[in-house]
């Protein structure tokens, strides 16, 4: 939740300082010189390999320096907003990420429509969903061209597995739980031989079944769409509060100390996370090397979570050369280096088939190869899915609700029935 919270608020005094020194910076060094060179600011944020990539790019195009600028997502999102809101100091190209896409998308007229760089040659190297996601309703405008994804799988502990009765072979796994039935059963399973919950916390349990709907708080048009009968946003509140009420859901919040601990621990069985969990826990959760491995999740909860876009803003000189640059960066073969060097798990369906990327063995995983586990997730995902602006804000109120129920011991419907009050409030205001 906490970085749900960070993602959502930010001092907005300090991403307008952020973006008033980007915006001098900008007028001062992008442009094209009187010999002809280029230099186009390139805006990212995260841990990326971008700024290797550019090096390599400027050394095949001499004419062409590329200026990388890295921030904290939430800064960089806030002072691009206010940069193009301006109509000044905009990079001449910046990276979106997935969850704010939509807040960008609604102000396209200050983007390059990338369908009229030449985007269209290169959409079929590319997943379908992680495409379209990029494109505006109508599908005539593309706002930005795909770079990384967040294919989520089951991270499971092969020693409380093995205490538990349950397979531990990636593949035997993905097998035994194949539906949120199999899920349920194996976390009883869990939970009766070892005394631990199958899962951390009760907001991975709402994601479950979440991160994978076709359509979660709001529609495209504004409206609040968790009010209606068989709305997805209800039924993982529900599912949620179900596996709660069978005692296999954990009470540690993603990234605190205890949750890290826990990782390490083994104080909880499995964790439902995307392709760039695996980076973090080989960092930071090295007691556990060789404890954990990765399998396919039901196809129920076959989602998406994270990834990237990079677009150029309409303010640039230097459309051509900013578009030229992108597509060479995310270049199936660029994507096989992100991943190989930060992990950045590829959008271009074309990487699956390498022999680099099927190859790669993890050694905190016991010398499986993750990578064709989330290439097989990925090919699972339905399609993109509507967030919109207001998204976090209502995601917190529904989430606030769950941890009531859980912590408190609330009524899971008066709980829901308050979440939705809340929830209308926020778009009033």
């Amino acid at each position: 939740m906490k970085s749900l919270k960070k993602l959502a608020v930010l001092g907005l005094s300090a991403a307008l300082a952020l973006s008033l020194t980007a915006c001098k910076d900008n007028e001062k060094a992008s442009g094209k010189g009187e010999d002809g060179n280029v230099t186009l600011n390139f805006w990212t944020f995260g841990a990326t390999n971008y700024e290797d990539l550019a090096k390599e790019y400027e050394k095949e195009n001499p004419n062409v320096k590329i200026k990388v600028r890295s921030a904290e997502t939430a800064e960089h999102h806030d002072a691009l907003f206010t940069a193009l809101s301006a109509g000044n100091g905009a990079p001449d190209i910046t990276m979106l990420e997935i969850d704010q896409l939509d807040r960008f998308k609604a102000a396209k007229d200050r983007f390059e429509n990338l369908y009229d760089l030449g985007a269209k040659d290169i959409e079929d190297q590319y997943l379908d969903w992680k495409w379209k996601t990029g494109e505006n309703e109508s599908g005539d405008f593309l706002i930005g061209l795909p770079t990384d994804i967040g294919p989520k799988a089951l991270y499971y502990r092969v020693d409380l597995f093995e205490e538990a009765g349950l397979p531990t072979d990636p593949a035997e796994v993905a097998a035994l739980i194949d539906s949120p039935a199999a899920f349920e059963e194996a976390g009883l399973k869990v939970k009766e031989k070892t005394g631990k919950p199958f899962i951390d916390s009760i907001d991975m349990a709402f994601r479950a079944y979440l991160d994978g709907a076709e359509q979660t708080f709001l529609s495209p048009d504004g409206e609040l769409l968790i009010e209606q009968k068989g709305n997805a946003v209800k039924e993982a509140y529900d599912y949620a509060v179900k596996l709660n009420e069978m005692g296999i859901v954990g009470k540690y919040e993603m990234w605190s100390p205890e949750w890290a601990n826990a990782v390490n621990k083994g104080e909880f069985a499995a964790e439902l996370g995307a392709g760039w969990l695996k980076g973090w826990m080989e960092g930071n959760a090295q007691e556990s090397s060789g404890k954990w491995r990765v399998a396919t999740l039901p196809t129920e909860f076959a989602a998406n979570w994270g990834g990237s876009f990079i677009s150029i803003p309409n303010e640039t000189d230097h459309a051509e050369e900013a578009y030229k640059f992108t597509e060479w960066l995310v270049s199936p073969e660029n994507q096989l280096k992100s991943f190989q060097d930060k992990g950045l798990f590829p959008s271009a369906h074309t990487v699956y088939d390498m022999e680099e990327f099927k190859a790669n063995k993890d050694e905190f995983f016991g010398g499986q190869s993750t990578a064709p586990v989330f290439a097989e997730a990925a090919q699972d995902i339905n399609g993109a899915v509507y967030k919109g602006e207001k998204y976090f804000p209502i995601y917190s109120e529904v989430t606030n609700a769950l941890e009531n129920v859980q912590l408190k011991g609330t009524d899971p419907e008066k709980e829901w029935k308050e979440a939705v009050k809340r929830s209308k409030g926020l778009l009033d205001r």
